[in-house]
Parts: structure tokens; sequence; C-alpha cells
């Protein structure tokens, strides 16, 4: 239904935030990281051992390991750029995809990542056979994810170099690869990182455009049907020339969500939302208020 897409709520922005998938992941980890480095200095468990990403936990059967590694950190600094990059990733492409697939996302590809990590570390245990920790595989997915879905976008790579972001991801591939085949930084888990931007290419590829899902998620349950790829008609006006707001006010609703809307949703679905143009915001904003009188 139009009304499950996320972008076509009408919701306070404190609400959007209380229900973010993004935000829960980020006090998740921040609750955690403050529990281990109670541990640390109190209770000194080693709760590591069995938590955190080995190639010897694998080995034994703690494949829980490639869940529970993903919510651990070293230190504040591994803590804090992790979050900064998954809010600046993760955001964005939930507020795209919506809650359920942004989960699939995260999770996903920082267990495939963590496997690639792993199995690394069975056959070449000096490089790759160090505990593991940090959300840094799953952040590598939501980049790569970002970066698929708006491959044009201009980001500015370490706040000061602009570049598309189709680029930033195959530099951020080329990077890992090189250093997965030169293991000359041994402290960073950068199989992790190829195995997350991977995982999140392959689901994009084989999952998100067959509609498909790992789980049952409420607005990706049923099958939503495919239709052809309609273009809209971008309308440039003069400065001066006043918003027509009633161009879509005499269509019936029936045929307006098919007419003007279907075509938009299936630009966000296929482009992401920043792709939108002026025009086709506005379009949106109206069928919004259009359900809101309903």
């Amino acid at each position: 239904m139009l009304a499950d897409r996320p972008y076509m709520r009408n919701t306070p922005s404190f609400s959007r935030w209380s229900s973010s998938a993004t935000l829960v992941v980020l006090v998740v980890n921040l609750a955690v990281f403050i529990l281990q480095n109670v541990n640390h200095v109190y209770v000194q468990s080693p709760i590591e051992r069995y938590l955190a990403l080995s190639s010897a936990g694998l080995a034994h059967g703690y494949v829980w390991q490639l869940l529970t590694f993903q919510f651990l950190h070293w230190s504040f600094w591994h803590f804090f750029i992790n979050s900064a990059m998954l809010f600046m990733f993760g955001r964005p492409v939930e507020m795209a995809l919506g809650r359920g697939r942004f989960f699939e996302i995260y999770f996903f590809s920082g267990a495939m990542g963590g496997l690639l990590q792993g199995l690394l570390g069975l056959v070449f245990p000096m490089p790759f056979g160090l505990p593991t920790m940090g959300a840094s595989a799953g952040v590598s997915g939501l980049l790569a994810m970002y970066c698929v879905l708006n491959r044009d976008q201009t980001i500015l790579f370490m706040f000061v170099l602009p570049m598309r972001a189709w680029h930033l991801l195959i530099g951020s591939l080329m990077v890992a690869g090189f250093f997965v085949l030169v293991p000359a930084e041994p402290g960073i888990a950068h199989a992790a990182h190829l195995g997350g931007m991977l995982a999140a290419m392959g689901y994009e590829k084989w999952l998100l455009r067959r509609e498909r899902s790992l789980f049952n998620w409420r607005p990706y349950g049923a099958i939503v049907r495919s239709r052809e790829l309609v273009k809209t008609s971008s309308h440039k006006r003069a400065f001066w020339q006043k918003q027509n707001s009633n161009v879509t006010d005499d269509l019936p609703p029936g045929e307006f969500i098919s007419r003007e809307v279907d075509p938009i949703l299936d630009k966000i679905s296929a482009h992401g939302i920043q792709s939108l143009t002026e025009r086709e915001r506005r379009i949106l904003e109206a069928a919004r208020a259009k359900m809101s009188k309903r």
C-alpha cells in the first residue's frame, strides 16, 4: 500500500526518530560499549573470548559470534568512527528502503563480512586469525547499498574531496581487496569490510531488485506486482511563476495514484528518493495530503 512507504508517512520528526532502526542500532551499540568497558574495569570477565569473532571460535561452533562481534568495539575512537559512518549511510538507506530492509542489510552484511574474515583466518591464521570486533562490516554494507542506490550522488570524501558515490564504492572495494591480498595492516579487518560490501551488493542484485526479502517483514510481506517504469515529465517554470497546486486535485484518487504516484515510486525503488525532482516531491506531498483526508 502507498501508506506503507516510509517516505509517504506524515509523522513528526520526533516520532520518526523514535522508531528509527538506525537510532536503535546506535543506542544498542552505545549500551554494549558502556557495559564492555565496565566489565574491563570491574568484572574482568572474558566476554570477548565468546562474543568476539575468531577463527578458533567458529571452529568450535560459536556461530553466534557472526552476530555478537558487531556490537563490540576495541576503543572509543573505534566506536565513534563506526557510529558516525553508521549514521551517515544508515539513515538514508533506512529512509529509502524501510526499517526491515535496513536491519537485513546491516546484519546480513556484518555476518557475511565476519564469515569471510573467519574463513580466511582458518586458512591463513597469522594475518586474519586475530579476534575481530566492531560494526564496520555492517557499516561497509550500508555504504555499499547507499552508493548503489545513489550512484551519481556527490559525496564529500573525508569531508573535503567531492566525488561520486559510485566512485567511492569502487575505491573502497579496491582498498579492502588490496589489503586482503597484501595484509599489511593486521589490526584492521579488511576482509570483513570487503565481505560486507560484496554482501550488500549481492543483496541489492538478487533480493532487492526482485522484491524479495530474507524475512517476512510487514512492509515486504506481499510481493508487489512489478510495473513498467514510466517516465514522468518535468516541467520547469520561471521563478516568477506561481506554483500550480491544483494540477492533481481534479483527478480521482485511483487515477491519481496510478498515473502520477506509481511512476515516482518506481523511480524511488530504482534510484533512491534522492533522485526525485522538485515537481515529483510536490506530487508525493499532494498524495500524502489526499491520504490524510480519508
